[in-house]
């Protein structure tokens, strides 16, 4: 048995994806245009991994976001914050060691 495949537009694919990143389910926006959840989400995971995407702001301006560039800042942010975490534990040691000792 053979499957039949469809082919879709790029215009369709390009659109379906900027639908999928301003949505809230993935899922969702591929059951109502009607598409497989699989083809969707392989279209948007090609879509970040090639780089830019423009996605819609809450005010409707349309900005351009290289996802490898947030990915890498994200990465670097959470190693940041586990130092300043680090960094406060150290804190909060030292200042109850100085507090015991001063009573």
């Amino acid at each position: 048995m053979s499957r039949a495949t469809r082919s879709y537009s790029n215009e369709f694919k390009e659109s379906a994806i900027k639908l999928a990143l301003s949505a809230t389910s993935i899922c969702a926006t591929a059951k109502s245009l009607g598409i497989p959840e699989a083809t969707l989400h392989t279209w948007v995971n090609k879509a970040k991994k090639s780089g830019n995407i423009a996605v819609t702001d809450v005010n409707g301006t349309v900005n351009n976001v290289n996802v490898s560039q947030v990915i890498h800042e994200n990465v670097e942010l959470k190693k940041r914050v586990a130092r300043l975490e680090q960094e406060k534990a150290i804190l909060k040691k030292a200042a109850t060691y100085f507090a015991t000792e001063l009573a």
